[in-house]
């Protein structure tokens, strides 16, 4: 065994998280070690958000050709080499690589381990013959594709996040199991490339969401022929001669819906086996680490980031959260974090996009609340695009400050970064009716939104008396 290494920080974990906080620390100065057992750059770019959003791409662009007919584009019948688009997701992924790679850290000055970690005290972790004692330690593990408890499921083929990218051949009908984030985007996906696409959850669809939101995208999964059993009894998974089946129970006694495929999305868990977390002193949960706003553990000295944090999973909050970590770790400064303002994208088509507050939560943390809508329908360059389909609606406080928002429709992840900065900032809705933007764009959206708060405010009986006193001027 080698002598007792002591770097400033120890990071256990190369995904988002790790990397921002082995990035920024390096580059900070302090002496830097991290450890990954896996592929550097985590799930979001080997089996997570970059693979699955270039296969939105392009199942995107075949549904578009078919759709060419109502702009008066005549196109033949689509054909879809799926060898191609494995392809493209995997070149996405290669090009993307680098920025996350062992070369890049090292070069950064950040000594990278390949193997996996574990603590054998509340101070020292070891990774393969090397043991660490640093000054501070960071978990940042993410997580994994949680599979339910289905009677059945562990003796038939499924796929996951982790292994769906690596087929080689188009499912012909695909079964998925979890109405969340990943199952609504891959399903559409796949339905869009050619599979028939079968949808089961024993909850609502996107149950984070609001449901007035959720509605337009359920319907245009209904319309481009997925079906969906949603609030459904799970029973059991079985084999059947041309793949796997679900029995399923709706309230009319169980039924078997069979499919070629089943992928499994039904949520994440945090990846935290065999890391030697009692060794340390490290309380958990099976939702994740326990830890402070701070994101400190019960051990002093170890800090945790991303998903095995317990917090939201998202690549962002990650990176977020990385920062706080370097602030907190590195120069004991405070640090707390807060997912109220983090905004939330599911890339589905129409995509949703919500931020803050929804409605019911903003009733129960304010006395009086605004609500206003807008539709796309009401946009003229969504209507120019032939995107209609979808609404903004805004949650304000008594004070007209925006407390929420959310919104189903084109481009819905990039409309959210204005509303995601006025949940951060605090900004009342006079400030976005205030501002003036390009015509014709989809953004205008979020002003005509603002500008019905504006008008509501100008019926007061106030505003009518000033008017009247002003018109008695020369």
């Amino acid at each position: 065994m080698s002598d007792i290494l002591t770097p400033d920080l120890c990071v256990i974990g190369a995904g988002s998280a790790g990397l921002t906080i082995a990035s920024s620390a390096a580059g900070l100065g302090a002496s830097v070690m991290l450890i990954e057992k896996g592929e550097m750059g985590g799930d979001c770019l080997n089996v997570g958000c970059v693979p699955s959003k270039a296969l939105i791409a392009a199942a995107k662009r075949a549904h578009a050709v078919r759709c060419a007919g109502a702009f008066g584009v005549r196109a033949g019948e689509v054909a879809v080499d799926f060898a191609a688009v494995m392809a493209h997701v995997h070149g996405v992924v290669a090009a993307i690589a680098p920025t996350d790679s062992e070369a890049r850290y090292t070069a950064l000055g950040v000594r990278v381990v390949r193997d996996a970690a574990r603590f054998i005290d509340r101070r020292t972790v070891e990774a393969g013959a090397l043991r660490i004692r640093a000054r501070r330690t960071v978990i940042a593990t993410g997580s994994r594709p949680a599979i339910p408890p289905v009677p059945g499921l562990a003796a038939v083929p499924y796929l996951t996040n982790e292994t769906v990218f690596g087929l080689t051949a188009l499912p012909e009908r695909l079964l998925v199991l979890g109405a969340g984030p990943i199952g609504l985007e891959l399903g559409q996906a796949f339905r869009r490339l050619g599979s028939e696409v079968t949808i089961v959850d024993s909850g609502p669809p996107l149950a984070r969401e609001d449901p007035e939101i959720v509605a337009h995208t359920l319907g245009a999964l209904k319309r481009e022929g997925i079906t969906l059993h949603a609030r459904v009894t799970v029973v059991a998974a079985k084999r059947v001669a041309d793949g796997v089946a679900l029995v399923i129970d709706e309230g009319a006694g169980p039924r078997e819906i069979a499919g070629t495929h089943l992928l499994i999305a039904a949520g994440r868990k945090p990846a935290l086996a065999d890391l030697g977390l009692e060794a340390a002193g490290v309380r958990h949960t099976p939702a994740g680490l326990v830890v402070s706003r701070g994101l400190r553990t019960s051990n002093r000295r170890v800090y945790a980031a991303g998903d095995a944090a317990g917090g939201p999973n998202f690549t962002h909050v990650a990176g977020h959260q990385g920062g706080l970590v370097v602030r907190a770790a590195l120069f004991g400064l405070p640090a707390g974090f807060d997912p109220t303002p983090i905004p939330r994208v599911t890339f589905t088509d129409p995509e949703i996009a919500s931020v803050g507050l929804d409605e019911d939560a903003a009733r129960a943390k304010h006395t009086t609340i605004g609500v206003w809508r807008w539709p796309f329908h009401e946009n003229d360059r969504a209507r120019a695009e032939g995107r209609v389909a979808g609404h903004l609606k805004v949650i304000t406080d008594a004070r007209g400050r925006v407390v929420g928002a959310s919104l189903a429709g084109e481009q819905a992840g990039e409309l959210i970064h204005l509303w995601a900065a006025a949940v951060q900032k605090k900004w009342a809705l006079t400030e976005i009716a205030s501002l003036t933007l390009p015509y014709p764009t989809l953004g205008e959206i979020s002003r005509r939104a603002a500008i019905l708060h504006v008008a509501d405010r100008l019926t007061n009986p106030w505003v009518g008396r000033i008017i009247r006193f002003v018109r008695k001027l020369p």
